[in-house]
């Protein structure tokens, strides 16, 4: 299973993952198994490794989210700042 350690930091399977090398991965995992040339056990064990990596990337979105400001203009003109609203977005 070698093959599970592809991500590019080469810190370690416990080091951080940014969300950007998390995707790479859940997209090579996908490209892998849709060849339908794995054996079941290494199609579960990339199924294991891509929920896991799914679940990295929405704490990462998750955590983005909470971090975004919209600036706005208050009736001066003036820059000011308001916490983002997913009420109504899409």
């Amino acid at each position: 299973m070698s093959e599970t350690s592809k991500d590019e930091t080469g810190s370690g399977p416990d080091a951080p993952i940014s969300l950007e090398s998390a995707l790479e991965r859940l997209d090579a995992i996908v490209r892998d198994m849709e060849t339908g040339d794995l054996p079941l056990e290494t199609l579960i064990a990339k199924y294991e490794e891509g929920i896991g990596l799914s679940k990295v990337c929405r704490e990462k979105l998750d955590r983005a989210e909470e971090r975004i400001r919209i600036i706005s203009r208050d009736a001066s003109g003036n820059p000011v700042l308001e916490e983002f609203n997913t009420s109504g977005t899409e």
